[in-house]
């Protein structure tokens, strides 16, 4: 199994993002907010992730890039879940993580709110399917 958050697996199309903030799905999970769709075609990699931090609310570049990171770690730790599940029914998801918090959570928190995201995205899949 692949530990690796690569290249492939990070949301760089214009076409999908513009797709994904148009006609996504989206949810609220302080401090984050949650933009998502899913396709039943299968594409090389099942998901997709977009991970963005305001200027407007960490004005330090560092700052920002810190969060990032957090979110970046906390997610390829958790994300097979959410893989397998997709996996499983041959479908493809974007999602675009957006921080909105004001501070900046320790990484016990934010992996705390991404695995309950995570999971909030497969309850969600269920529906979709069942």
């Amino acid at each position: 199994m692949n530990i690796k958050l690569t290249k492939d697996e990070r949301l760089r199309s214009k076409r999908i993002v513009e797709r994904l903030f148009t006609t996504g799905k989206s949810v609220f999970i302080y401090p984050f907010k949650i933009f998502y769709f899913s396709e039943n075609e299968l594409s090389a990699n099942q998901v997709q992730v977009l991970i963005t931090v305001s200027k407007r609310n960490f004005k330090k570049a560092v700052d920002r890039n810190r969060i990032k990171r957090l979110i970046r770690e906390a997610y390829r730790k958790n994300k097979y879940g959410l893989c397998d599940q997709l996996k499983r029914h041959n479908k493809s998801m974007a999602i675009g993580l957006i921080y909105v918090g004001e501070t900046i959570l320790s990484y016990q928190e934010i992996e705390r709110k991404l695995i309950l995201i995570l999971q909030r995205l497969i309850e969600q899949d269920e529906e979709h399917i069942g």
